[in-house]
């Protein structure tokens, strides 16, 4: 089992715990975004928010 086999794998059990639990993605996805904010002091706050946004959409 090579490195990628392992990347495919994390991918497939994330896909479906984003499947299985939605709200509980969403949550995290909003949770990441408000830690960059304070990190950066809400310098990329549009940024952020549209790449949450997409994110978002993507799952």
């Amino acid at each position: 089992m090579g490195a990628f086999d392992s990347i495919k794998g994390l991918a497939d059990k994330a896909k479906d715990f984003a499947e299985k639990n939605p709200d509980k993605v969403d949550n995290i996805i909003d949770k990441a975004g408000d830690a960059i904010d304070a990190k950066t002091g809400n310098k990329f706050a549009d940024k952020v928010d549209k790449a949450q946004d997409a994110a978002k959409k993507a799952l």
